[in-house]
């Protein structure tokens, strides 16, 4: 996990991510970088526009908190009615999309 966030680090700072670059933040962050892990996650980002897919990941981030539900009726003219509210939610397929896109 350390070595994505080595690449997103890389990244934020708008530095290349390159097997030199990211093992020299693992060295840094006190980690003794391993090449084939350094290698495997190099492939795996291979033409992967990390901004982009960040961007997109925004927007699957932790939803809006819904509305507490109220189990009580209210009456109205005599009736008594019981609100209904649909929860508009992110599946967890449409929030792994954006991951997916991360790791190839």
């Amino acid at each position: 996990m350390e070595y994505v966030y080595g690449a997103l680090l890389l990244n934020a700072a708008g530095k290349p991510i390159d097997e030199k670059g990211l093992t020299q933040v693992m060295t840094a962050a006190g980690v003794s970088p391993d090449g084939a892990r350094v290698k495997a996650l190099l492939a795996s980002l291979e033409g992967v526009n990390l901004s982009e897919v960040l961007a997109k990941a925004e927007t699957f981030a932790a939803p809006a908190a819904a509305p507490a539900h109220s189990d009580k009726k209210e009456e109205k003219g005599g009736k008594k009615e019981e609100e209904k509210k649909e929860e508009k939610g992110v599946t967890e397929e449409e929030a792994a999309e954006g991951l997916s896109a991360l790791f190839g």
